[in-house]
């Protein structure tokens, strides 16, 4: 088996499986959610619903104050100069491009290892997305292939900070501060994540986040988020978001309608205030499960992370560990009532719709071994002890009786 440990979701509904004339029940049922999004709801109903009716009575349902006081808010938590709310993670990319002024004919260097929304807002404003391989520990993107890649027609990198573990991105800068080339950080599954004392967002020309309710930061619906330091990109994504429009009916530039709605806003300001200690939760089950995997001798399953230091912050989106048998073991854990996911199954240079950049099986090993490999366990704050080691239990039963 390979190694490496990253991290996912949550839970409430816990039924034990009882033994039945000494033999543990075989059941495809789960024994709870792999992300139960009521376990998080219950201790915050009061707060959301309070918060939903303040906007209902409002009837101010587009940007306004909430989303003004959202982006405040946001841009305090995690550092950033200009924060600019949009309809969702994947419009964030969409519209860091645009500000750039990325199109037709320039090329962005990006991971074939995340999801279909890195590289297709790369194709949706007309760029050719230029994949490269990852890290094989961190499952990040490579700054070493990066380098490789770079042509005069690179306008931008997109890292994304996977699972919630920032990419090198000192290495990353390096490479695009001399040559001048935009560095778009896909955070969608990182808000809160840190890299040398900063916190990811923060680092490049933009950074780009998900609200979507599976996110450790998510909202009722779609919402997405752009940070940046410079006040001029800030002005022109305000801009893109309402049509290229300053003024009523008066369009200074082509933009589209990309507005984050009152009700998400004045619902992830709730969640904010949580966040912090949802993260700690989320790092304190990460860690109990390595400790179980020490426990019952799956050392392969221990190991952190390269990067998650004291420098470096990983917040746990997803919890995935690496097996040469992957699909084997999760059909076990199914059985066992063990809820686990896979992301992601197809790297997107071999997914049909980047058909037309003509690649082909084994052009990136790396991405396409964690796609074989990788699988992802429950992890989310209100996870407990016992379902944490119903899920190590569980895999330890897979190897003990497998080999």
């Amino acid at each position: 088996m390979s190694s490496s440990v990253v991290s996912s979701q949550p839970a409430t509904k816990y039924a034990v499986h009882e033994a039945q004339n000494g033999h543990a029940l075989k059941t495809d049922v789960p024994l709870f959610d792999f992300l139960d999004l009521k376990a998080q709801f219950a201790t915050i109903r009061e707060e959301v619903m309070a918060a939903v009716t303040g906007v209902m009575e409002s009837q101010q349902f587009i940007l306004g104050s909430e989303v003004k006081q959202l982006e405040e808010e946001i841009g305090a938590s995690v550092g950033a100069k200009h924060s600019i709310a949009c309809a969702s993670g994947s419009d964030a990319l969409v519209l860091a491009l645009m500000a750039t002024q990325v199109g037709a004919g320039d090329e962005v260097i990006t991971t074939p290892f995340t999801f279909v929304a890195t590289g297709g807002s790369i194709a949706r404003v007309g760029a050719k997305p230029v994949f490269v391989d990852i890290d094989p520990v961190t499952l990040n993107i490579d700054p070493r292939k990066v380098e490789e890649a770079i042509t005069p027609r690179t306008r931008a990198i997109m890292p994304v900070h996977l699972f919630g573990l920032a990419a090198d991105m000192g290495a990353i800068q390096m490479l695009a501060e001399p040559r001048e080339i935009a560095v778009i950080e896909d955070a969608a599954q990182a808000i809160g994540a840190g890299y040398q004392g900063r916190q990811v967002g923060t680092i490049g020309t933009f950074g780009c986040f998900s609200f979507f309710p599976s996110k450790n930061l998510g909202g009722a619906g779609d919402g997405g988020l752009i940070t940046t330091e410079d006040a001029a990109l800030a002005d022109r994504l305000r801009l893109i978001r309402v049509h290229g429009s300053k003024k009523k009916y008066h369009h200074e530039i082509l933009g589209t309608n990309s507005r984050l709605d009152a009700l998400q806003a004045a619902i992830l300001r709730v969640k904010l205030r949580h966040l912090e200690a949802w993260t700690a939760a989320r790092e304190l089950r990460a860690d109990r499960y390595r400790a179980m995997f020490r426990e019952h001798g799956l050392d392969e399953f221990v190991t952190a992370p390269a990067g998650a230091t004291a420098d470096s912050r990983h917040v746990y989106n997803q919890f995935s560990i690496r097996c040469g048998r992957r699909d084997d073991l999760r059909d076990f854990l199914k059985r066992s009532g063990i809820p686990t996911e896979i992301y992601y199954p197809l790297p997107l240079h071999l997914q049909p719709a980047f058909g037309y950049l003509g690649h082909k099986a084994g052009d990136f090993p790396e991405s396409e071994a964690a796609s074989n490999e990788a699988l992802a366990l429950p992890v989310y704050p209100e996870l407990t002890e016992s379902q944490q080691n119903a899920v190590v239990k569980a895999i330890a039963n897979f190897y003990r009786t497998s080999n």
